[in-house]
C-alpha cells in the first residue's frame, strides 16, 4: 500500500483507498465475559491509548470456542449494546420484558438510555461473535431504553465483496436499526482484492472475523484515521468495519456504565445495588451481577484519547 492522497473538493486532503497513513494496530486484552469461571474474551476498546472510534467505545470479539455463555441480569446507562454473531446462538431478556434469540446475519441492538439492565446465555456449542457498545451523546443519553431485533439486513455489494449494514450508511445502504450519531458498522465478507467505500469524515476500524485478509491480522482491531474514499482489501475472510465521526465529547467508562462524571457512576452504582431503576430482568436462573467496588480515586471523564 501506498500513502498517496488526493485533495477533494473542498481543498481537504482525502487518502485513496489504499493508504497506510495514520494506521494503528491495537492489540487486544483478554478478559472474562460474565464472571472468573466465564469464556474469554479480547477487549480491543476501550485500549490504553485509543478509547473510542466515532461512538464506538467498546469491542469484545470472542471465538471461535466451545462454550457456554451465561452472563447473569447487570446494569447499563448512557450506551447502545450492539450484538453480532459469527457461529452459535444467544438469548438475550432484558428489564422491559424481552426475550429475543440472536442467531448469525441477524442483529441485537438494545438501546440503554437512562437505564436498564439484561442477561445473555447460550447452550453449550460454538460460539464466535463481537459484543459492541455505542456511546450516546449527550442529547440522547437519558432517552427511553428500549430494544430492537433486526433478523435481515440490508447489503452493499461490489466487486469481490459484499458489505451487511448492520448499524449506520455505507456506500449509500442504510440499516434499519436506530442511530443517535453519525457512524457505520458492518460485516465484509471478501473474495479477492476489493475497495469499499467509505465517509472520508468518519474515522474506522477493522477487525478480522474469519478468514486471511491483507493487513488485517487475526486478533488486533485497526485504526484507520479519518480522510479516506475508501477501504482496500484483499484475500478471502470476513471483516467487521467500525467507525463514525470522532466523538467530541469526555465521557466516563466504568464497569457497565458511561456517564459523564465520577459522582453520576457512583449514582448509577448506588441505584443498582439498592434500588429500582434498572428493572428486573425476568426468567434468568440465578442472581444478577453485583456491582465492583469504586476505585479509591475519582474517576476523570477521558476523550477519545488518552
Amino acid at each position: 500500500m501506498g500513502d498517496s492522497a488526493d485533495n477533494g473538493a473542498d481543498g481537504k486532503t482525502v487518502e485513496k483507498a489504499d493508504s497506510d497513513a495514520g494506521r494503528e494496530v491495537l492489540e487486544g486484552r483478554e478478559v472474562p465475559l460474565g464472571g472468573p469461571r466465564a469464556m474469554a474474551v479480547s477487549r480491543t476498546l476501550p485500549g490504553v491509548h485509543r478509547r473510542m472510534i466515532g461512538a464506538w467505545c467498546f469491542v469484545d470479539a470472542y471465538g471461535p470456542q466451545r462454550a457456554t455463555m451465561r452472563v447473569p441480569p447487570h446494569p447499563h446507562t448512557g450506551l447502545q449494546t450492539v450484538s453480532w454473531l459469527v457461529a452459535g446462538e444467544v438469548l438475550h431478556r432484558d428489564s422491559l420484558g424481552t426475550l429475543q434469540e440472536i442467531r448469525p446475519g441477524q442483529l441485537n441492538l438494545m438501546t440503554a438510555g437512562r437505564g436498564i439492565s439484561h442477561s445473555e446465555e447460550s447452550p453449550e456449542t460454538v460460539l464466535h461473535g463481537v459484543q459492541l457498545w455505542v456511546a450516546l451523546p449527550e442529547a440522547s443519553r437519558h432517552v427511553e431504553p428500549g430494544f430492537e431485533h433486526h433478523p435481515t439486513l440490508p447489503v452493499l455489494s461490489g466487486p469481490a465483496f459484499e458489505a451487511t449494514v448492520v448499524m449506520g450508511t455505507l456506500g449509500g445502504v442504510t440499516s434499519p436499526a436506530t442511530a443517535y450519531s453519525p457512524l457505520v458498522g458492518a460485516e465484509i465478507a471478501v473474495d479477492g482484492s476489493c475497495d469499499v467505500p467509505v465517509n472520508p469524515a468518519f474515522e474506522h476500524g477493522l477487525l478480522l472475523l474469519d478468514g486471511e485478509v491483507t493487513k488485517v491480522e487475526r486478533g488486533p482491531l485497526v485504526y484507520l484515521p479519518p480522510g479516506r474514499s475508501g477501504v482496500r482489501l484483499s484475500g478471502r475472510g470476513r471483516v467487521l468495519l467500525i467507525g463514525g465521526e470522532p466523538f467530541g465529547e469526555e465521557l466516563v467508562m466504568w464497569w457497565n456504565f458511561v456517564g459523564r462524571s465520577h459522582d453520576e457512576i457512583a449514582a448509577f452504582r448506588k441505584e443498582w445495588m439498592e434500588g429500582e431503576g434498572f428493572g428486573t430482568v425476568e426468567g434468568f436462573d440465578g442472581a444478577p451481577l453485583p456491582a465492583p467496588i469504586l476505585p479509591g480515586t475519582r474517576l476523570k471523564p477521558r476523550g477519545r484519547v488518552r
